[in-house]
């Protein structure tokens, strides 16, 4: 399994980190969690053609989030129609299809009838060699974190949590098990709010933080000193984690 973030910044890109983005490659297979920056200029940069994209799971509606589905939907409806992702998006689809038809149309292209699937708690999805989980989460009325699991291995993309910290809303029972690695936002507290979650929890075998801001840099560095114990990263875009 691997973890590619494409874009690592938090709502505004930064010069050199582009709004998020992550691409999952598991089972032979790839998906993308979130859209917030151009995923099909990252993909073709990468070599990879978009019909290999086997799914597209956006944690929630906020544009640093979707703002590059809209160009991967456009290039699929007329150039690259052998593209034929599932969509799962939080929140009214069926407005969502409208409003993506709409300011498609209104660059001459008929979007294509993609596989759109409202996001609910729980097994969202499952093709027999990724495995999906949606968490709800309180970062808006409709927010998600989504525990995947491929090939043994276990990963959380925590997704924007709440602004009153994550205690609010983390899901800690994915952490019942072993979990190979915790993708945890940082843009709207400071990184050592997940000192009491993290603490003693044995089962969490590696942190990255991702989507942060360059305000919570002091309380990123501080981290790895009062959890010396727990591996940790801070996402930039490019980085690679291989488990």
């Amino acid at each position: 399994m691997k973890i590619v973030f494409l874009g690592s910044s938090h709502g505004v890109p930064e010069p050199n980190r582009k709004c998020s983005s992550t691409l999952v490659e598991a089972g032979g297979s790839k998906y993308i969690v979130d859209m917030g920056t151009g995923a099909v200029e990252d993909l073709i940069t990468r070599g990879i053609a978009a019909r290999e994209i086997r799914a597209v799971f956006i944690t929630h509606m906020h544009g640093d989030h979707t703002n590059g589905l809209v160009s991967f939907l456009d290039l699929c409806s007329w150039k690259f129609k052998d593209a034929d992702p599932a969509l799962f998006l939080p929140g009214d689809t069926e407005r969502t299809r409208a409003a993506l038809c709409e300011w498609l149309a209104c660059n001459d292209t008929v979007m294509r009838p993609f596989d759109l699937h409202r996001v609910e708690e729980g097994v969202i999805y499952d093709d027999g060699g990724l495995r999906v989980t949606a968490y709800g989460t309180k970062h808006n009325r409709a927010s998600f974190a989504y525990l995947l699991e491929a090939e043994g291995k276990r990963v959380l993309f925590s997704g924007d949590l709440s602004t009153k910290g994550p205690a609010v809303d983390f899901p800690l029972s994915v952490l019942n098990a072993p979990l190979d690695l915790a993708v945890c936002e940082c843009a709207h507290f400071e990184a050592t709010e997940y000192l009491p979650l993290f603490e003693g929890k044995k089962n969490l075998r590696r942190l990255c933080f991702n989507h942060y801001s360059e305000v919570r840099l002091a309380s990123l560095l501080e981290m790895p000193r009062l959890l010396p114990e727990l591996p940790m990263l801070r996402a930039t875009d490019g980085l690679e984690i291989t488990l």
